[in-house]
Formats: structure tokens, C-alpha cells, sequence
């Protein structure tokens, strides 16, 4: 059967696809159908970070997928229940509410909605190079214009400033503002990361203005950077923390985690079908338990160091800049990195484009020491060949 045609045929043609069909995981290796083996870097775009088929995940899907699968919130329920209890004690202070969905995207929706809703206001500043999703609202916040201008027009009083400039944020938001959104690293826009003042600046000039502070850590969340979230480097608490991607570690899942400032919320004005069902809910106990037993924060701090200082070492005239945070890392070029990208597929080695010259690295929290040394030694051969190519 030749499934790469097969999907060919019938995807909806949105995704650029990569020339390998991949059917099994296991940590931070992935293997396609000809039973090949790669490291994976991408790690589901950031989504396993307790890496593919964690048996305690798939032992807690498996057992409530023969108990109850569904219930709306219409109804209480166990497992969404001890989930908000869990989600309140990892997640910084003063956020102790939460709305569960089904991605990041939608996190991103609700909390623009309940920025409006809890202000009364319409205006969101937001960051340039910023990426909060592809729906029309977390698109508007969105500031790469190949995503954008195929759509538009796009939801009206959506406004951007440069990222890390602390006077152009400042002149922005103002009595009109509901919110501020920004990542603390910018994932699809580069691996940049937000200056210390920034994000201080942030909290600042919401506080003086009274808009709310929406932190998108759909990235970055769940030990990714070294802690549970980027924020708590700089111990900046959020209004609205949006959260998605590793949540419940491969299972579908979004949260909206919600601060004493925000209110407003009445039933009806927002909801979801399959928000906060028993399934995704029993995953993402599962997870959270793995990253805090595991020590996944702490792991991804340590491996991260040791992973940007082994690319460091590489010495490579195609390198421009090694920069990021934990196990976020991004490789700048100076050539277009989806040569790179390509070059070490026929390598075993899977990662990520961010942007034009940026090559991301995403690997589950797990990845072992040699695996991240084989990634060096793959990358190093890769760069030495493309530079000979062009000799």
C-alpha cells in the first residue's frame, strides 16, 4: 500500500509534507515504515515531551477509554476535576480558574474573548514575529503576513509592536487596550527570546492602564524551558496563561488558566463540546504526573545547556547563532534552513524550520545525552557536505 499516495490524494493540501511516513514511537525515537529509526527533534511540534508511547499516559488513556470517554461541562466530572485541582498547583499564582478546550488555537480564542468580555474593551497589542494560531482571532494576533493576508480581512483592533522594544509596547497600550498578548520565547518566529524588562514592562504598563497580560505558553509550557512555564524565569504572573501542545501529553488538548483580574465569565457566553472530557483529562494527569515525577523541568534545563553548548562547539561558517531557552533551541543560518532540515532526514535526524534561516530543535524532555552527541556529530557531517556542495 503506498500511503504517501494515498494521502497525497485525499489531504487537504495545507500541509507541506515530508517524504517519510512515520508509525511508531517510543522516548525521543520515531521509526517509518520501512522500519528505519530517527532522533526525533520535533516531538509532535513540541507536544511529547514526556516522549512517544509513555506506558503511564497510554495505561491512563487505555483504562478511561473503557470507563467514560465523553461528558460535556454540563455535568461535573472526576477526572476534569482533580485535572483543575492539578493544574492550579504547577501553574504561577494567582491563576486558579481554569477553561479546558481542545488546542492552543482555541486557548488563544477564549482568552481574547475574555480579555473583551472582562474589560470591556476591544484593543490587543501584540508582539512582531508573534505566532497565536491560525483561527481568525488568534490569526489577527498573528503577525506573519503569508499566514494573514489570504484571510482578511481579519477581527479589527489587533495591533503589533516590536518585540523587546519596551517604549514602543508602552505608547501602544493604553485605556482602550483589553490586552497584551506575547510569548516569552517566540517559537514559529524565530526562537527569540523576550528581554527580562519586557516582559516586566508588560506586566507594568497593564497594571497602570488596567488591561490584562495574556501569556501564550501553548510552546513553551510544561518543562519545555527548564520550568513548568517560561514566565516563572522571570517571575512575571499572567492575567490569562494560555496553555496547549504537551498538556496531556499527545492527546488533543488546550487550557486557559485565569487570574483574579479577570471576570465577566456567565454561562453560556463560551464553551465546548469536547472541552475538558474524561479522555484527555485522565492523558493530561498522566502527563503531569510523568514531567513532576520524572523531573522533566529540571532535565530539560540541564540537557538544554548541554545541547546549546554542543552546538557551539560546531564550527561551521554556515552558523550564524545558537539561542533559546531549555529544550527550545534554534540553529540560525546563513543559508535557508529547510536545506538543512532536508539534509539531515536522509540522516535520521528530524527537526523543525522556524522561519527562513532558523532550524528549531523540539526533542521530548527524555532525549538521552548520546542522542543529542548523535545529533551534533549528524549535524556537523550535514553542514561539511552542504558546504562543500557550495565549493
Amino acid at each position: 500500500m503506498d500511503l504517501m499516495a494515498i494521502e497525497k490524494q485525499y489531504t487537504s493540501g495545507f500541509y507541506g509534507k515530508r517524504d517519510v511516513v512515520l508509525v511508531k514511537g517510543q522516548n525521543a525515537h520515531v521509526w517509518d515504515t520501512d522500519g528505519r529509526e530517527y532522533i526525533d527533534c520535533v516531538a509532535g511540534i513540541g507536544v511529547a515531551n514526556a516522549g512517544h508511547s509513555h506506558p503511564a499516559i497510554a495505561a491512563a488513556i487505555a483504562e478511561q477509554a473503557q470507563t467514560l470517554m465523553t461528558c460535556p461541562e454540563l455535568f461535573y466530572n472526576n477526572r476534569r476535576a482533580e485535572l483543575y485541582q492539578r493544574l492550579a498547583a504547577i501553574t504561577p499564582e494567582g491563576i486558579d480558574r481554569f477553561f479546558l478546550c481542545n488546542s492552543g488555537t482555541e486557548a488563544v480564542e477564549g482568552a481574547i474573548k475574555m480579555a473583551r468580555l472582562s474589560t470591556g474593551r476591544q484593543g490587543i497589542v501584540a508582539a512582531t514575529n508573534a505566532f497565536h494560531g491560525r483561527s481568525l482571532g488568534a490569526l489577527s494576533a498573528t503577525h506573519k503576513k503569508t499566514y494573514r493576508e489570504p484571510f482578511g480581512p481579519l477581527v479589527p483592533e489587533f495591533f503589533h509592536v516590536p518585540y523587546n522594544d519596551v517604549d514602543a509596547l508602552e505608547a501602544a497600550v493604553t485605556n482602550e487596550t483589553a490586552a497584551v498578548i506575547l510569548e516569552v520565547v517566540q517559537g514559529e518566529g524565530g526562537i527569540h527570546l523576550a528581554d527580562g524588562d519586557f516582559v516586566r514592562a508588560a506586566r507594568a504598563v497593564c497594571e497602570q492602564q488596567g488591561a490584562l497580560l495574556i501569556l501564550d505558553e501553548v510552546q513553551t509550557g510544561f518543562g519545555r524551558t527548564g520550568q513548568w512555564f517560561a514566565c516563572q524565569h522571570y517571575d512575571v504572573p499572567p492575567d490569562l496563561l494560555v496553555m496547549g501542545k504537551a498538556i496531556a501529553g499527545g492527546v488533543p488538548m488546550g487550557a486557559i488558566g485565569i487570574g483574579p483580574n479577570v471576570d465577566g465569565m456567565k454561562p453560556g457566553l463560551h464553551g465546548s463540546t469536547f472541552g475538558g472530557n474524561p479522555l484527555a483529562c485522565a492523558a493530561s494527569m498522566a502527563a503531569l504526573e510523568v514531567y513532576q515525577s520524572e523531573q522533566l523541568p529540571a532535565r530539560a534545563a540541564e540537557m538544554g545547556e548541554y545541547f546549546r553548548e554542543r552546538l557551539e562547539e560546531i564550527n561551521s561558517p554556515l552558523i550564524r547563532e545558537v539561542r533559546g531557552m531549555g529544550l527550545m533551541i534554534g540553529v540560525e543560518f546563513k543559508i535557508r534552513a529547510a536545506q538543512v532540515v532536508e539534509a539531515l532526514i536522509e540522516r535520521g535526524v528530524l527537526t523543525l524550520t522556524s522561519g527562513t534561516t532558523v532550524m528549531r530543535l523540539l526533542p521530548p524532555l527524555v532525549i538521552p545525552r548520546e542522542d543529542i552527541d548523535t545529533v551534533i556529530e549528524t549535524l556537523t557531517e550535514t553542514l561539511t557536505h552542504i558546504e562543500g556542495e557550495k565549493n
